[in-house]
């Protein structure tokens, strides 16, 4: 009797602990600051996810961004991340400088995603139209450890400048740096994301801008994985001309720990779901499958991989 009610328990225990432990497999979305253009697209994959993945549980996280992200996927506190490519480079070869005490082995590459574009904006009272006009004047560089504030020093020292001959270097968030410009305590800032970022919008409507360039021989001087775009004239209020600048492509990343089964199912749910990125901000819509198994200095998930030669991207 007692060996009978025994088999029975442990039955009804291996019927209970099966969609239980399913259930229990979670998915930490690493994004930005809530003001950026990671954390909308962040948020909207997070939905996919929890709409088309029954036996997962999904989180959306606001972080510093980039450099912050890959330190969390290595210590497994999270499972796709939205990075910048030059930091994501900067991990793999545990740049100490970028802010990598070590290299970080875990990383795996989901697939590329949209270009970050550099916008360097000024009030246009600050009477910056140039590079060199930074000189003297303060400029918000980004969040410490931030890939935008990694982004700042490279631009800034292939125009010959470095944080010395900024009159004031802060280190905010987009929303914090167009705060204190709209209140004249900050003369310009750079912020590295999509086209059309909400803070620098906000900023447009309410205070005469200028969109500083930053030129092609500028750019040449740094390399990859920069490359020299426009930002369309009417991007933001009173911008009325095109202005040349740098671009970074930004990757979504996980690591090695993630299984290839969800690796590839998060893969196929973000690239066979473009529409709902695009509506979720206008950087979406320059997401393309047909680029996203290109360039990574990290190697692609086994999960990604699947996926691509399924669509034909690899062979």
């Amino acid at each position: 009797m007692n060996l009978r009610l025994m088999a029975v328990v442990a039955a009804v225990g291996v019927v209970l602990s099966g969609p239980a432990a399913r259930a229990e497999q979670f998915v930490n979305v690493l994004t930005g600051g809530t003001s950026g253009v990671y954390y909308p697209l962040g948020v909207a994959i997070g939905k996919i996810f929890s709409d088309k993945l029954p036996d997962v549980r999904t989180q959306v996280q606001a972080t510093k961004a980039s450099v912050e992200n890959l330190i969390l996927l290595q210590q497994g506190r999270g499972e796709i991340a939205f990075v910048l490519g030059d930091s994501l480079k900067a991990a793999w070869e545990g740049d100490e400088e970028a802010g990598f005490k070590s290299k970080l082995t875990k990383l795996r590459t989901i697939g590329a995603i949209y270009p970050n574009y550099i916008q360097i904006v000024a009030t246009a009272d600050s009477g910056i139209k140039t590079l060199a006009d930074l000189k003297g004047k303060s400029l918000s560089v980004g969040a410490p450890k931030s890939g935008t504030e990694l982004n700042s020093r490279a631009i800034l020292a292939a125009a010959g400048l470095s944080y010395k001959d900024i009159g004031k270097v802060e280190y905010l968030p987009f929303a914090e740096s167009v705060d204190l410009m709209k209140n004249r305590q900050l003369d310009a800032t750079l912020q590295s994301a999509g086209l059309g970022v909400a803070s620098l919008k906000d900023l447009s409507t309410s205070t005469d801008i200028t969109v500083v360039s930053v030129p092609k021989e500028t750019i040449d001087k740094i390399g990859p994985p920069f490359v020299a775009v426009t930002i369309p004239a009417g991007t933001y209020t009173g911008q009325e001309k095109d202005v040349s600048t740098a671009a970074v492509v930004n990757y979504l990343v996980t690591s090695s720990a993630v299984s290839d089964d969800l690796a590839y199912q998060m893969t196929k749910l973000i690239f066979e779901s473009l529409p709902e990125l695009a509506n979720a901000h206008v950087a979406g819509k320059e997401i393309k499958l047909e680029n996203a198994a290109i360039g990574s200095p990290v190697p692609l998930h086994p999960g990604a991989i699947r996926y691509y030669k399924e669509r034909g991207l690899i062979k």
